[in-house]
């Protein structure tokens, strides 16, 4: 095997060979550092590969219902995925936090105590957030598009499975099985929905209408969750054989809500744009402004990848109290979010207008929100994961308020800015808040850490001169 590796090596250009002796390095290695960098790598593999699958099927889907009815759909499947993510009120990111240092103490009570609890109470949350939209459907369903109303009844019943979903995901990503924990949502749902939705339209002859889109859509979602249930139950028993739970529901509690809000708020920072656009405009402009940010989505999905490497390995440098290795880690985490979110950047720049025709003639007007984004999108990839660095350090309300006051930049921001200049307004809007919250992260992290989280810095700086004074 070794003297293949050696062959290989020798085939490349000598300049690429120190590169490839440091990712065989991460890949062969097993120390902590190399156990993070080889999870980036899969998320990142993984994200890289749904992202084509996600382009191709909101290609075929576009095609398949036209711009107002794939308008329809995305407006409300990420209105799904949104509040679905919510009801989980952070217990699928509290997992992460406390699961690495209880498997570190051998706490395996406490491990069975909190996986089952915070599916238990995902679902509750969830299914009562259903029933509220339910209720608001009866009673102000007059208020609402009529067009919108059929998609938002079957995508509230969709809400328990997306919000298990997620609590599985953090279990796995606690557990560091990249593949478990990211390939259900990325890969296996969207090609269910495009299967689905194709075996929909060509085998029964159904409408090519946004209701069908989301009777698929929450057919796949169901069979994506339900088989992610039992392969990470079926996981856990390996790992950790059957006993009595431990619930100390009060200390996650305190815990998840803080997550719950920065995290809320983040994720709405990442789509309030989608959710804003299509309050203020019709369908089709919601179609043109979803592909253009999800083809220019590729570079958040390095940010995606580190993160989810990251948040374990930030957890257990805080446990073991070593705050110098902590900031080294970060910086590296920040290099790391930088430079590949440029180069894919720039790739996806230069084919942009060639991707946006896919969807149809009229979407490559979208390609200068795609420039404007990528813009704000780099911004942010210069600190890397600082919300997770804070939330792992347990300055969840710090970045609660830093996150309050990059969503109301956001939303701010928007309201202002698309009945001015329409989609370009929107894309101003959302690049400039993530530029504030990149900002805000930097000085939180900075400022209560003792940490300088910039990709072009030396992050230990600080340290060193305080150290020095």
């Amino acid at each position: 095997m070794m003297a293949v590796v050696h062959s290989a090596e020798k085939m490349l250009p000598s300049g690429l060979r120190p590169m490839w002796r440091k990712l065989l390095a991460a890949l062969t290695r097993d120390d902590a550092t190399a156990r993070a960098q080889r999870m980036a790598f899969i998320a990142f593999a993984i994200r890289v590969f749904s992202a084509a699958i996600a382009f191709a099927s909101q290609i075929i889907q576009a095609r398949l219902m036209g711009e107002f009815e794939y308008g329809i759909f995305v407006f409300v499947w990420v209105l799904v995925v949104v509040f679905g993510n919510l009801s989980c009120l952070g217990f699928h990111t509290a997992i992460i936090r406390f699961l690495p240092q209880y498997a570190a103490r051998e706490e395996h009570d406490e491990i069975r105590g909190l996986t089952v609890t915070a599916r238990i109470f995902a679902m509750v949350s969830a299914s009562a957030l259903a029933g509220t939209g339910l209720l608001a459907l009866h009673f102000l369903g007059d208020r609402i598009e009529a067009y919108y109303i059929i998609p938002l009844f079957l995508g509230l019943f969709a809400l328990p499975m997306i919000a298990l979903g997620d609590v599985l995901d953090g279990t796995a990503r606690a557990n560091s099985w990249p593949v478990a924990a990211l390939s259900p949502t990325y890969i296996i749902r969207p090609l269910l929905i495009l299967g689905f939705m194709l075996a929909a339209v060509t085998v029964f002859d159904a409408p090519h209408t946004a209701t069908t889109a989301m009777q698929a859509a929450l057919a796949a979602t169901y069979v994506t969750t339900l088989s992610q249930f039992i392969a990470i139950t079926w996981r856990l028993r390996r790992h950790f054989v059957r006993g009595p739970l431990k619930i100390d529901f009060l200390a996650w509690f305190r815990v998840a809500i803080p997550i719950f809000l920065i995290e809320g708020f983040g994720f709405l920072l990442t789509n309030s744009d989608v959710l804003v656009v299509g309050l203020y405009l019709d369908p089709d402009q919601v179609a043109i402004y979803f592909a253009a940010a999800k083809t220019m989505a590729l570079v958040q999905f390095v940010y995606f990848a580190v993160k989810a490497a990251a948040a374990p390995r930030f957890s257990a440098m805080m446990a073991e109290n070593d705050m110098r290795a902590l900031a080294s880690f970060a910086g590296t985490t920040a290099r790391w979010s930088f430079w590949p979110s440029l180069t894919v950047g720039l790739c996806v720049l230069l084919a942009g207008e060639l991707l946006l025709s896919l969807f149809g003639p009229a979407f490559t007007v979208g390609y200068g929100l795609m420039v404007i984004l990528f813009a704000g999108s780099l911004a942010k990839a210069l600190v890397g994961p600082g919300e997770v660095l804070l939330t792992m350090a347990g300055k969840q309300t710090l970045c609660v308020w830093l996150y309050v006051g990059a969503l109301a930049t956001n939303i701010t921001l928007n309201v202002t800015l698309i009945p001015l200049f329409g989609l370009t307004g929107a894309a101003l809007a959302t690049a400039s808040a993530t530029l504030v919250e990149a900002v805000l992260l930097h000085v939180a992290v900075r400022r209560s850490l003792g940490i300088l989280l910039f990709a072009f810095a030396n992050p230990l700086s600080l340290m060193d001169k305080t150290r020095a004074n």
